[in-house]
């Protein structure tokens, strides 16, 4: 059975920036054919659960209080690269618009709502390093 990384909030684990979860129910369709890991880079990274909001500005990643959190997400894609490498794993499916995880669209670094093109930090190191990236939008692509 394959081994796929996935975002712990995905799962219905409360890890995320509000402390909540935002658990899909496709996932559930997924435990019979690929056997799940997860991970929340964030938490990897050494941030706590509540955690102010961020979101990525160019190669940086700041709360909306203006603090400068890039070191954390670094930290946090790298034990995630870490994690893949050790169960050698190809394929992640992570939480669409997030400033670790998205993928293809993430929010703009306004807190407005807005959003931008660009990936996650988690995300572009695991795509850099051969990775498959997916969110949770693209299950029906996976193989």
């Amino acid at each position: 059975m394959s081994k796929i990384l996935i975002s712990a909030c995905l799962l219905g684990m409360c890890c995320r920036y509000d402390g909540k979860s935002c658990e899909y129910q496709k996932i559930s369709e997924l435990v019979d054919r690929y056997e799940l890991i997860p991970v929340c880079p964030e938490q990897l990274g050494g941030l706590p659960t509540p955690r102010t909001p961020s979101e990525r500005i160019g190669d940086k990643v700041i709360m909306k209080d203006g603090t400068d959190v890039t070191r954390q997400y670094n930290r946090g894609a790298e034990e995630t690269l870490r994690l893949a490498k050790l169960f050698d794993i190809r394929t992640a499916i992570l939480k669409s618009k997030s400033p670790s995880c998205g993928k293809g669209l993430i929010h703009d670094g306004t807190f407005e709502g807005g959003m931008t093109e660009g990936n996650g930090v988690t995300a572009d190191l695991l795509m850099r390093n051969g990775i498959k990236v997916y969110t949770e939008e693209e299950l029906d692509l996976l193989p």
